[in-house]
């Protein structure tokens, strides 16, 4: 799992990873050594949690991806099936480019 992290944070642009299950607790972290794990993982597990509410309020499915921007990072959240995938990014980076290789880290994570 520790490999598929230090393999995404190679994205350009990309500043960490981390996979947190849906109690808050990280599952696995690659995060830069600013950042702390429990606490982003704790972030990460209560904005997923309240779009998952929202949705099924909205009876709109699962949670696929959420993206939250402010003007110094990007947080991408994804269903990773073991629980959510979170890449922090810089703020001006190829949203696109991240997003191919998150999908590409969940479809490993999900052979593990």
């Amino acid at each position: 799992m520790y490999d598929v992290l230090a393999q995404l944070n190679k994205t350009s642009g990309v500043t960490g990873s981390l996979v947190v299950g849906t109690d808050g607790i990280v599952i696995a972290a690659d995060l830069n050594s600013q950042t702390d794990d429990d606490t982003v993982g704790a972030l990460a597990s209560s904005i997923a949690a309240t779009v998952r509410k929202s949705l099924d309020g909205m009876k709109s499915g699962d949670l696929a991806q959420v993206t939250v921007e402010s003007d110094q990072h990007k947080m991408f959240l994804s269903n990773a099936g073991i629980g959510t995938l979170v890449v922090t990014t810089e703020p001006r980076v190829n949203i696109g480019l991240v997003r191919l290789e998150i999908r590409n880290a969940i479809e490993q994570l999900q052979r593990i």
